[in-house]
């Protein structure tokens, strides 16, 4: 190969490179690992709590699903993505996102980052890509840990749909791994605001907080009533309409809602975000 062609090609395996390097950079970091680890040993207390307890929760005790573990071990997925989806996993998703932009401006590297062929635009829809495979694969370790644990001390077993009908042990899992799905894209809202309060300030921790604030405060107006008229434009108003999902025929309009909400969401932050990053004064 020719100079002129070493230099001609580099682009698309250059964007390639970025992101392999910025996927294994998230997933290598101890704060990774220690937030996975932390989301995983939600199913294990479940389970183990279970397991150790003489009178399982009857009907409408605990959690939804909670009752139904021991029936099939598939629920505990369930159970564990219900009881994190209000804090842990935000907090979870608010720590990646937070730390997008502004942990490599904070470490002196952002400057070094542009400098090189990446760009602006390219930078930023790799960081993007990363945090959105962040959504997806936080929820699914812990379903996952979740399963695999459920199974092994509860055994697997039909059980109900919401609907009334029987779900065979093969219908569960599908169910569980739609619920798994559908939350994960309910975190994509969140984790856009916060890349784009990422670009705003060079203390990641700071991103992080508010990330997590807007979080719960959007948590904090769903619950008001007076509020009703603004509930639908809140990112945190689908997190908990999986319902559908366990139904027989499955209803798909709470997913549609979902994913028509938190790509808004998506839309309007990233633009956001982009405008900010190819418009700011890199000093670090």
């Amino acid at each position: 190969m020719s100079p002129a062609e070493a230099t001609a090609a580099p682009p698309r395996v250059a964007r390639g490179r970025l992101l392999r390097s910025e996927v294994l950079l998230l997933f290598r970091r101890r704060r990774t690992l220690a937030l996975l680890a932390s989301l995983v040993a939600i199913p294990v207390l479940i389970a183990v709590a279970l397991e150790l307890t003489s009178t399982p929760p009857g009907p409408g005790e605990g959690p939804p699903f909670l009752d139904q573990v021991t029936q099939s071990g598939v629920f505990v997925a369930a159970t564990s993505l219900v009881v994190a989806i209000p804090l842990f996993l935000p907090l979870t998703i608010a720590v990646a996102a937070g730390d997008s932009i502004a942990g490599e401006a904070s470490q002196g590297t952002l400057r070094y980052l542009l400098l090189a062929p990446a760009g602006r635009t390219r930078l930023l829809a790799v960081k993007t890509l990363v945090v959105l495979l962040f959504c997806l694969v936080a929820p699914a370790v812990m379903a996952g840990a979740g399963m695999l644990l459920g199974t092994v001390l509860f055994g697997v077993g039909d059980a109900a749909s919401l609907s009334g009908e029987t779900l065979t042990t093969s219908d569960l899992v599908v169910r569980v791994a739609l619920l798994t799905l559908f939350v994960g894209i309910a975190m994509v809202g969140i984790a856009s605001i916060g890349v784009f309060v990422s670009t705003l300030t060079d203390v990641p921790v700071g991103a992080m907080a508010a990330t997590v604030i807007v979080a719960i405060a959007s948590q904090i107006l769903g619950g008001l009533s007076q509020l009703d008229w603004l509930h639908p434009w809140l990112p945190t108003n689908t997190w908990l309409e999986f319902a559908d999902l366990l139904r027989s025929p499955i209803v798909w309009d709470s997913f549609v809602d979902n994913l028509a909400l938190q790509g808004g969401y998506a839309a309007v932050f990233l633009s956001l975000a982009w405008a900010r990053l190819t418009t700011k004064d890199v000093l670090s």
